[in-house]
């Protein structure tokens, strides 16, 4: 095996065959109000686990009500829990939401996903994804057969969601697109999708209700919904470099303990579930291509023809040494000897200056007097 194959080897490793370069996660709350804590609870659930997993908060679109961490009934102000214990703040200092209180809309949302938004639109609500990008889309709050409802004004159906999709799918905005929803009868709403590379699961089938998980005495309403909790606790166990797969998570959904049937839809899907790994959509993506060296090396020399001075002492017909390019821009040193001889250069510079400022300022002063 050549020195390029062992690189592409040992970067390749771990590749699950997605193709994808990058991830994005659309985190939407389409509840309000205080009694609907535990719909903010969820999404915010979902905040930290990808961006603990690595997906930056650029790359991450939350829409959220933010009606519940300052409300006056709120005892612990500033502050949302998912659990009775209250050991975690899921707001905190350290979270961006994009989208807040009356701007999530239906309207928002589509032209989110399909990128049909007003040249003005700041960068921090747009979804920049490309061909090669995997979209985690998370949905929760009050619905029913085939819609959702935001914010008790509007709804959203699985038609709207569908053909939003198959748009972002004929603009190349997506490589693949994990779905998930918690709501009631949520496995209905990706019952219409018909666009390929989309993963699907929901809380609950046709007919059956989304419960929640437990309520905090202190807060006074319930904190989280059953099925969001116990996604979060089995990613809780998910770290950035796990080789867990989905198919790993949809088998630990338990009917008895969720007190719903989950769903999953994965005709669309074209890898095979136990080899689609968690982290190609909950987490983030460090990538390096290889290149050899003679390619790197014949490209500057096609810059410097004429320089008499070879840029490499190494053979045309040696070997080629792999070379691993990534994003980080490293600065190269100076020779010891120049970097020696500037350095001293600088400090007569900032000596001089100084004396003949101070100069200018003595007499300035006795100028004054």
């Amino acid at each position: 095996m050549s020195a390029g194959e062992r690189a592409a080897d040992f970067f390749g490793r771990h590749d699950s065959g997605s193709g994808h370069t990058n991830n994005w996660a659309v985190l939407v709350c389409a509840s309000r109000y205080w009694f609907n804590y535990r719909h903010m609870a969820n999404a915010l659930g979902m905040y930290r686990t990808v961006k603990r997993l690595g997906i930056p908060d650029s790359n991450i679109i939350l829409m959220l009500a933010d009606d519940v961490a300052c409300n006056a009934r709120n005892k612990f102000a500033g502050s949302v829990y998912a659990e009775a214990g209250r050991h975690l703040d899921l707001y905190g200092e350290n979270i961006e939401v994009d989208y807040r209180g009356y701007e999530v809309t239906v309207e928002n949302f589509i032209r989110l996903l399909t990128g049909r938004v007003d040249p003005s639109m700041p960068r921090s609500k747009r979804l920049l994804t490309d061909d090669r990008s995997n979209v985690f889309v998370y949905m929760t709050g009050h619905g029913g057969n085939e819609f959702l409802k935001f914010q008790d004004q509007e709804e959203i159906s699985a038609f709207d969601i569908a053909d939003a999709f198959e748009q972002m799918w004929q603009k190349k905005r997506y490589n693949e697109i994990l779905f998930m929803i918690d709501t009631c009868q949520a496995n209905t709403m990706y019952s219409q999708f018909y666009s390929p590379n989309i993963l699907a699961t929901g809380s609950s089938q046709i007919d059956e209700n989304s419960y929640s998980y437990e309520n905090d005495n202190d807060i006074g309403v319930s904190v989280i919904d059953s099925y969001t909790h116990y996604v979060l606790k089995f990613m809780e166990g998910i770290n950035k470099t796990s080789q867990t797969s989905m198919q790993d998570l949809f088998d630990s959904y338990d009917p008895a303990k969720i007190y719903s049937h989950p769903g999953i839809r994965s005709d669309l899907f074209r890898r095979p579930l136990d080899k689609t790994l968690i982290t190609d959509f909950f987490g983030g993506v460090a990538q390096a291509e290889v290149f050899p060296l003679q390619d790197i090396v014949g490209s500057s020399n096609h810059h410097h023809e004429n320089d008499p001075t070879p840029l490499t002492s190494r053979k045309p017909d040696a070997p080629s040494v792999p070379v691993v390019l990534s994003t980080t821009v490293v600065s190269l040193p100076r020779l010891t000897g120049e970097t020696h001889e500037w350095d001293n250069w600088w400090k007569d510079v900032r000596k001089w200056t100084s004396i003949f400022v101070v100069g200018c300022l003595v007499s300035w002063v006795s100028f004054m007097r």
